[in-house]
Parts: structure tokens; sequence; C-alpha cells
């Protein structure tokens, strides 16, 4: 990936990872990663790592699954990266695109993040990603159409210096990666 600049913003989306088909509770927020999706969060996690710029600031739904997807990804990661700054964002759960934007541009985070990650659910996520992408890796772009799948995750840069001026169509996809993907290589 190619090396990041002072005036750009990179966003990361991730969906959550693999879960069980049903909470013991009942609860779709309940519901927990299940093998698969502890494999392939942790793989993610190995990925991003391995991938610089890493974030420096996460935001991640409140549900179980989002929030174990996190755990694992960061379980792969810490020890070589920095610890970015996380929170936990109920608005996050169920979001529609125009709600994740306004996340986005609004983000509580203390410092002024250049790399942004967040972990969240479809289909949300994936039509965020459809309508925030202006232009760049075209095949990302037709993988990244059909859908965002469990664990996959949508890299793109906006050419701007704060994240209140991310807009629909601004942005670069610099990469579509997913653990189906990193496996077929």
């Amino acid at each position: 990936m190619e090396r990041f600049e002072n005036a750009m913003r990179r966003l990361m989306l991730l969906r959550h990872a693999k879960t069980e088909t049903d909470a013991p509770s009942g609860r779709d927020q309940d519901r927990r990663l299940d093998e698969r999706g502890q494999r392939d969060a942790a793989q993610m996690g190995n990925w991003i790592a391995s991938h610089p710029p890493v974030p420096e600031a996460v935001l991640v739904s409140h549900a179980a699954r989002a929030r174990q997807t996190w755990d694992l990804a960061w379980q792969a990661m810490k020890d070589r990266v920095a610890a970015p700054q996380v929170e936990i964002l109920p608005e996050l759960y169920g979001a529609d695109p125009a709600q994740i934007l306004e996340t986005i541009r609004t983000a509580t985070i203390l410092t002024d993040p250049a790399q942004l990650l967040l972990v969240g659910h479809n289909p949300g996520m994936h039509e965020a990603a459809l309508m925030l992408m202006g232009s760049g890796d075209p095949a990302g772009a037709r993988a990244l159409a059909d859908n965002l799948p469990t664990a996959g995750l949508a890299i793109l840069d906006f050419d701007v210096k704060d994240w209140g001026d991310v807009a629909y169509r601004r942005g670069k996809l610099v990469l579509f990666v997913s653990p189906k993907l990193l496996r077929l290589g």
C-alpha cells in the first residue's frame, strides 16, 4: 500500500466476523462469533498489523460480535503496533450509511486520527463503503460491489484534512480484502 500523506484521512470499514445463528438470550446484539469467525477476526488483525498505516482510533458497535471481532483482531496486532484509542458506540449497531457518515464526521475521539477503523454491520457498512467510494482499485470495487462479507475490510483514502469533510463519492478505494480473498491468494 502507498505511503500516507498528512493531508489525507484513511478510513477502514471492517464488518464483524462470522457469527452463531442465534444467541442463547435470543437477542441479536448478543450473537457471538463462531469458530470460523474467531479465526477470521484474528487473521484480519494480523493482516492490518502487517499493512500499515494501522488505525490510530477504532469505533466499534456495542454488539457482542463486533466487540469480539475487534478484541480478536487486536490480540493478533498488539505486539506489533501502538494501541489505538477505542470507543464502543451503540449507534453503530444497525446504522445506515447516513448514520455511519455522521459517526465518521463527528467521532468523539480525543485525538485527530489520520487512520480510523470502524467495526460494524451490514447492510449499513456495505452500503456506506459503496456510497463513500468515488474512485480507486477497480478489482476491489468489483468485488466489493456484491457484498462486504463477514470480516471483510474496505480501505478508503480521503484527500481531506478533517474527518468533517468526508463525503459520499469522495473516497478512493485503496483495497478491499477479506479472509476468503486472502485464502485465494
